[in-house]
């Protein structure tokens, strides 16, 4: 409870700096709606010129869209701190001053900004979700709603996961790898069509390797009432977010042998 108090002063303080230029913020957060906008306009023209996509319609591929772009507005928003942790930290020896604090590192990092302005992609994902769920699936139960939930929970894990594992590699490449970002970017991407559209390399990829098909792809059939075109169980479905934790739970494991192997600057 002390951990979560100190993060709830973290994150007021990140809110009061970002409105002391409201016009700033306003703008940045306009521009993440717009730059998803563009996206799932995309999508629609796709939709739109060829009819459907290997048996799915526009409504629900929006749902995969809607909740890939959730999860990862959640996960980019929060994890900041991992994002910029090279260049913000380990190049400049401020990661030294965060050891000599009485709080664990992990904390820190994800107290130093929560990104307000990704309110714009959120909003625009909640607004294509609450228009396409009743379009793509008209009789929901709460088994689907939950499995929807789950989806959302769990992809926001795994993404803070990837942006944790990424971090952690800078203590060893001092700043980020910019091939890190063909999983996080790249993954929200492949993420907001169904897996069964790709090859199947890709599909087995997503699955086993970086697990987005298990907390994002698997949970939305399930939630669309629809029986997965890879061949995985129905009954299994709605559990396989999980899998997102157990992802993130390996990421903090990594990150802690990650510090414990820290060498500082000397600053």
């Amino acid at each position: 409870m002390n951990g979560l108090r100190l993060y709830l002063r973290y994150a007021r303080a990140s809110v009061r700096m970002q409105m002391l230029y409201p016009g700033a913020f306003l703008l940045l957060a306009a521009t993440q709606f717009l730059n998803t906008l563009i996206s799932i306009a995309a999508i629609w023209a796709l939709f739109d010129r060829f009819g459907g996509l290997s048996g799915w319609r526009f409504a629900e591929v929006a749902v995969f869209f809607a909740t890939a772009n959730l999860s990862f507005g959640v996960a980019d928003a929060i994890n900041r701190g991992f994002d910029v942790f090279g260049p913000q930290f380990v190049k400049t020896g401020d990661f030294d001053r965060l050891l000599l604090r009485p709080r664990t590192a992990a904390l820190q990092v994800l107290g130093f900004e929560l990104r307000l302005t990704r309110i714009g992609r959120l909003a625009q994902a909640l607004i294509v979700l609450v228009i396409a769920l009743p379009l793509a699936h008209g009789d929901w139960t709460l088994a689907q709603g939950l499995s929807l939930a789950g989806a959302v929970a769990g992809g926001v894990a795994l993404f803070s996961a990837i942006l944790i594992l990424q971090a952690t590699l800078t203590f060893w490449t001092i700043d980020n790898l910019e091939a890190v970002n063909v999983v996080t970017y790249g993954g929200v991407e492949a993420s907001q069509y169904p897996l069964d559209v790709y090859w199947r390399w890709l599909a087995r990829f997503l699955i086993f390797i970086v697990p987005l098909g298990c907390v994002t792809y698997f949970p939305v059939v399930f939630a669309l009432g629809r029986t997965d075109p890879l061949g995985a169980p129905q009954a299994l479905l709605p559990f396989t977010p999980v899998v997102g934790f157990v992802f993130l739970a390996i990421a903090l494991s990594a990150w802690s042998f990650g510090v414990r192997r820290y060498r500082s600057t000397g600053s």
